[in-house]
């Protein structure tokens, strides 16, 4: 009899062991963070411009350890703003045109916007940009999550590039205001 109150005390035992591993604390649930909050913007600006169209610049930077790709921007200062890149055309010269798939930030890494590089093509402007003022400019990413940033405007003369067909180009030909074969912005 002995040995049967030793069993039975030891199968309760074992049980209560068993039921105590349930109730444990809850593990807690893990959220997944937006890529906005992985994405800064360093040594942004905007180039000074009367009418027309214009540039924006800095570096992309992303802390986290997933690339984050932004696909579209926007801001009061333009009514569109694309992102653009420049490649070499068949005949050698730099061409300006709209990045299809959006910029890439490499997990842990850094994605420059620069003139005659990757940038945002502000088109339509609003009102005359002037150094010293500082426009907001939104950046969308691929999730959906959205980061704002501030730019000053800078002075600055240089990238000459061309537009490729349909991209900046005045479609009828009566915007006096832009070369058509070179392009600053």
């Amino acid at each position: 009899m002995y040995t049967r109150s030793l069993t039975l005390t030891a199968l309760v035992a074992a049980g209560l062991l068993a039921l105590s591993g349930c109730s444990s604390t809850p593990t807690p649930v893990e959220t997944t963070a937006v890529a906005a909050d992985a994405l800064t913007v360093s040594d942004a600006w905007i180039k000074a411009s009367d009418t027309g169209m214009t540039g924006a610049f800095g570096e992309l930077n992303n802390s986290s350890a997933t690339d984050i790709t932004v696909v579209a921007a926007s801001s009061d200062a333009a009514a569109t703003v694309e992102l653009h890149e420049v490649i070499t055309g068949d005949d050698g010269n730099s061409l300006m045109q709209q990045k299809e798939g959006g910029f890439v930030v490499p997990a842990e890494g850094t994605h420059a916007l620069e003139p005659g590089a990757d940038h945002l093509m502000f088109m339509e402007l609003t009102d005359k940009l002037e150094p010293g003022q500082t426009v907001s400019i939104t950046l969308e990413l691929s999730d959906g999550s959205t980061v704002k940033i501030e730019a000053p405007v800078k002075q600055y003369a240089g990238a000459n590039e061309s537009y490729a067909p349909g991209h900046g180009e005045p479609t009828d030909g009566s915007d006096s205001s832009m070369d058509n074969e070179s392009t600053e912005h």
